[in-house]
């Protein structure tokens, strides 16, 4: 598999905005390692190798278990997960797959319900962010150096 354009490299400023977004990301009140889950489950969901080794990597560094995040692309069936999790992840399930059946009115109201409206628009921007980086990354190729 050879690799593509590097957008960071043809449209600086393409990727400066990307990158503006990801300092945002990086500032909401959600916990690192439920941004690194959120992360790694959008990233499965699209099969972005890129983006699931980086986040695998650092998830692990932020003291998630492995065994976690091994059982994450079954969450619905793990003990393992707060149903504040699990809020979350299907949240990010459903707004990955947007096209799908949108986000429908149990999950939203959920995710409302456990976090508010604030914690709420920062998740949902969280797993728009990624979902970005995830088409980024797909689109050209990139490969995940350490």
């Amino acid at each position: 598999m050879t690799i593509r354009i590097s957008i960071k490299d043809l449209q600086p400023e393409a990727y400066k905005a990307m990158m503006a977004l990801e300092n945002y990301a990086k500032s909401t009140e959600v916990s690192s390692t439920l941004k690194e889950l959120i992360k790694i489950r959008a990233s499965q969901i699209n099969k972005c190798a890129y983006c699931l080794d980086m986040h695998t990597e650092e998830a692990i560094k932020l003291g998630e278990s492995e065994r976690r995040i091994y059982l994450l692309s079954a969450w619905k069936e793990s003990h393992l997960f707060s149903e504040d999790e699990k809020a979350i992840l299907q949240l990010t399930e459903e707004v990955t797959d947007i096209s799908e059946n949108g986000v429908n009115d149990v999950t939203y109201n959920s995710v409302i319900a456990r976090f508010g409206e604030k914690i709420t628009a920062q998740l949902i921007m969280l797993i728009v962010v990624i979902n970005s980086w995830n088409r980024i990354a797909i689109s050209t190729r990139m490969i995940y150096k350490k």
